[in-house]
């Protein structure tokens, strides 16, 4: 599907130089650049929306892991050890 995007003439003239450095298309950069910025922002908004749902969850029952167990935990985790997720309390 062709779309028209109005660019600037600065940006216009960064993105040419930077496609003929890559040795690629303006439009294959524009593609790339869309794609990478569309792929983040619906990372960024999945993690927003999994944070959300994880505080209406602890405002409804309270459960919880304290800085220090996650801490201890992710300590764990990162040495190599095969530990299981601590049991969340109020």
């Amino acid at each position: 599907m062709a779309t028209s995007v109005k660019l600037d003439d600065e940006l216009k003239s960064r993105i040419q130089h930077l496609a003929e450095t890559r040795h690629r298309s303006s439009h294959w950069i524009m593609r790339e650049a869309i794609r990478d910025y569309v792929e983040r922002e619906e990372k960024r908004e999945s993690f927003k929306q999994d944070t959300l749902g994880a505080w209406e969850a602890y405002q409804q029952n309270g459960l919880h892991l304290t800085f220090e167990e996650a801490d201890s935990w992710l300590e764990k985790l990162e040495a190599g050890e095969d530990v299981e997720l601590p049991v969340c309390h109020t």
